[in-house]
C-alpha cells in the first residue's frame, strides 16, 4: 500500500474519529470521513492498542496483516474517504486460529456494516 493511501499526521486521525461516522463488530471498529479535497483515493489510518497485542512486534506484525487486506479490497472501498480501523482485543489470537483470509472477510463485514 503506497505511502499516499496511509493516514500518518495525528491531526487526520483526529479529523476521523471528531467528524467521522463509525461502525463496530467483533474484533474491528471503522471510523471514516468523507474529505473535501480533490485527492480521490481512499486513505487508510490503523491503531493497534496495546491491550490488542502483548509486544510490539506483535502490533507491528498485525497492523502489517491489516493492511495487506485492506490493500487486497482498495478496488472495491468508496474513494474520497479517510479511514480508521482499530483492532480489538482477541484479534490476533483469532488470526491465527484461522487465517488471513478470515482478516480479509472481517474487513468485508465491517466495510458492509459501514455501507449501509
Amino acid at each position: 500500500m503506497n505511502r499516499r493511501h496511509r493516514l500518518s499526521r495525528s491531526r487526520d486521525f483526529e479529523a476521523v474519529y471528531r467528524e467521522g461516522r463509525s461502525v463496530s463488530t467483533r474484533f474491528l471498529v471503522l471510523y471514516w470521513f468523507a474529505r473535501e479535497d480533490e485527492e480521490p483515493e481512499p486513505r487508510l489510518g490503523l491503531a493497534v492498542p496495546k491491550g490488542t497485542a502483548a509486544t510490539a512486534v506483535a502490533r507491528n506484525r498485525m497492523k502489517r496483516q491489516l493492511r495487506e487486506a485492506w490493500r487486497a479490497r482498495l478496488g472495491a472501498i468508496p474513494a474520497g474517504r479517510d479511514y480508521v480501523l482499530i483492532a480489538k482485543p482477541g484479534l490476533p489470537e483469532a488470526i491465527g486460529a484461522n487465517g488471513f483470509d478470515w482478516l480479509g472477510e472481517r474487513i468485508d463485514e465491517v466495510l458492509g456494516k459501514a455501507a449501509a
